[in-house]
């Protein structure tokens, strides 16, 4: 397949001109460009260009309104609250992402939770920021349904991405983001806008059997990481996320990859924690586990080949199917 060699500003341009181009305003569509482009530099396209078709999809017919702007409220010293407004998910983490830090340092720890929001992306990024400004935080995110309870055969959880980031002396943050299905749902899209099979063991179609088929996949539910375990994780999440800022569940949640329905409403939640708050010295402490676990033969901290990606991208740009970017181009 071919491809084209794009530099970030290149692919960031060409991404917030198509979602322009289909109703969302100039402010967000850098928001979501950047995020998207973001995730695709560090490697993870199942959360990166491969949205772009859908986001744009969407934002056309309502399904997200391109033109929301977020709000935040104060409901108690140590919260914030924000309403999404059914628009694109990043701008109201941006909006999180703001507050949080102040609070943060006055209380000791906050949180902001975010409701009526959409596809929140790549949950390392928002987490790694606070990071980078010295807080210690944890993000949940629900999405819509995609995992069925155990025992049961309907989805009722999303894969829901749970992630956290922690400032280290003398190095870049350690992050962690992992979805609570065996592999992230947009792994299977973009296996399908490339007409590839999928893994076996992602996936169940519809009947519940196996499925290499990335649209029976997506016709049917992910395979939870852990199994069992990984199912009351989501259940976790769901009620974090969105039992508790007042989001949709995942099973009374629309779809993030078509433009039919209602908006998907689903919720996140972040915590932000000031490691200077308990009197230690919280980041050498984490430097000194982060050089334990290295010092292991073969293992390796969690964002070695993110940030080697991260870095390869900034200095050689992103290569991209050529198929994609005609389709970005084209909307």
């Amino acid at each position: 397949m071919s491809s084209v060699r794009l530099t970030i500003a290149e692919a960031e341009d060409m991404v917030a001109a198509a979602l322009e181009r289909s109703g969302t305003s100039a402010v967000n569509a850098r928001s979501v460009a950047a995020a998207l482009v973001a995730a695709e530099a560090d490697g993870l396209k199942g959360h990166g260009l491969s949205r772009v078709p859908t986001y744009a999809a969407q934002a056309r017919v309502g399904k997200v309104d391109g033109r929301a702007i977020p709000t935040a409220a104060t409901p108690r010293p140590g919260l914030v609250a924000i309403d999404a407004a059914h628009g694109f998910a990043y701008p109201a983490l941006a909006l999180a992402e703001e507050r949080l830090p102040d609070v943060t340092r006055r209380q000791g720890i906050a949180a902001a939770a975010i409701r009526r929001s959409h596809h929140c992306g790549a949950a390392g990024h928002p987490v790694e920021r606070l990071a980078g400004a010295g807080l210690v935080s944890l993000l949940f995110a629900n999405a819509p349904a995609a995992i069925a309870p155990a025992g049961g055969a309907r989805a009722l959880f999303g894969t829901n991405p749970i992630a956290f980031a922690c400032p280290v002396e003398g190095r870049p943050p350690i992050v962690i983001d992992l979805s609570l299905s065996k592999v992230a749902r947009g792994n299977v899209l973009a296996a399908k806008q490339r007409g590839e099979p999928i893994p076996e063991g992602w996936a169940l179609d519809a009947a519940g059997r196996p499925t290499t088929d990335p649209v029976a996949a997506l016709a049917g539910t992910m395979v939870p990481l852990g199994d069992a375990k990984g199912t009351v994780l989501a259940l976790m999440v769901e009620l974090l996320a969105a039992g508790l800022t007042d989001a949709r569940y995942a099973s009374e949640a629309s779809s993030f990859l078509d433009a039919e329905g209602a908006p998907p409403g689903t919720g996140q939640l972040v915590i932000a924690i000031d490691p200077d708050a308990f009197g230690g010295n919280a980041s050498t402490r984490f430097a000194l586990l982060a050089e334990m676990i290295e010092a292991e033969p073969g293992s390796r901290l969690p964002g070695s080949r993110r940030l080697a990606l991260r870095a390869a991208a900034r200095k050689d740009g992103l290569t991209v199917g050529e198929g994609l970017v005609r389709e970005i181009k084209a909307i």
